[in-house]
């Protein structure tokens, strides 16, 4: 069996690292890309032996990380943009950054790019970087790249995680107001590296949401944790309804980022942020995951509970 070569951007991150660890585990031979100023530490433990060094917002030092030398298999793109997790990530990383990795890997000929993109981004367009997910969708199209792009949901946990002092205390906060869908970062790695290691080439050029059994809201994860952690749970918003109507939209018209997210916020405030098609997600990834068992996971990964 041909062991597929898996180039990983964004290896470093929350999310990218477990793509990583995923990867490994399905028999992937990976290579992580970094910056040369990277900490290469957690992935070396993890089993990574090849690095290259690639910047996207230099498209050069792409070109050479990509090279067809390598024979890459395939490509996952999970570099942060807006979320600005590490030193160095900015919007547009997003924007021009990921077309640069698009251009990349056409010229590279890579066969297969695993674009991490986010639900319902093509009816984003007051949210500048769901939107702009949307839009790298649509140039890999142009480019005549060919993709499989996951569309998650909220994730469950974040960096840095506001959840875990609080759940604690028996509080869940709450950073959304509306009905949405959401996954656990551990889930979506695993989803992405069958993606781009499993999947036939019959599913390429497609997008496929990625979510739990249903879209979720702040009274049915407050239920679940309750019944997991078999405690009483409270929420609290994590920004005030009074700041969230009369102080945010007033900074956001001096900040991108408040205004992004207030936009982000008020959209999905529409009901809009759900999956539409959950069955191919079951058709291609197995059975959807639950409320409760992915609240349960959570809970035994930060040692809340035992297994």
């Amino acid at each position: 069996m041909h062991i597929k070569k898996v180039i990983v951007a964004g290896a470093t991150g929350m999310l990218g690292s477990q793509i990583v660890k995923e990867l490994l585990e399905q028999g992937a031979e990976v290579t992580a890309m970094v910056r040369a100023s990277s900490n290469r530490s957690a992935l070396t433990k993890m089993g990574v032996k090849n690095f290259v060094v690639g910047d996207m917002m230099d498209a050069p030092s792409l070109r050479q990380a990509l090279s067809a030398k390598h024979c890459f298999d395939a490509i996952v793109a999970s570099a942060a943009g807006y979320t600005r997790r590490k030193k160095g990530d900015n919007a547009t990383t997003d924007t021009i950054g990921y077309r640069n990795l698009v251009d990349a890997t056409k010229e590279a000929g890579i066969p297969r790019f695993i674009l991490i993109s986010i639900l319902e981004s093509d009816k984003a367009k007051s949210v500048p970087h769901f939107y702009n997910k949307y839009l790298i969708e649509k140039y890999l199209t142009e480019k005549k790249q060919p993709f499989i792009t996951l569309r998650p949901g909220a994730f469950l946990d974040q960096t840095p995680d506001f959840i875990i002092d609080k759940i604690k205390k028996g509080i869940l906060p709450t950073f959304l107001t509306g009905t949405y869908g959401i996954i656990y970062t551990p889930q979506l790695a695993k989803y992405t590296a069958m993606a781009a290691v499993y999947l036939p080439d019959t599913e390429l050029n497609t997008s496929i949401d990625i979510g739990w059994e249903k879209p979720v809201n702040e009274d049915i994860l407050r239920a679940a944790f309750a019944s997991v952690l078999k405690k009483n749970i409270q929420t609290k918003p994590v920004i005030p309804s009074f700041a969230l109507k009369y102080i945010l939209p007033i900074i956001a018209k001096f900040n991108d980022n408040i205004h992004d997210m207030y936009q982000m916020i008020k959209w999905i405030d529409t009901g809009v942020y759900i999956s539409r098609s959950p069955q191919r997600q079951k058709e291609l990834f197995g059975e959807l995951p639950t409320v409760e068992e992915s609240v349960r996971q959570y809970c035994l990964d930060r040692g809340l509970i035992q297994g």
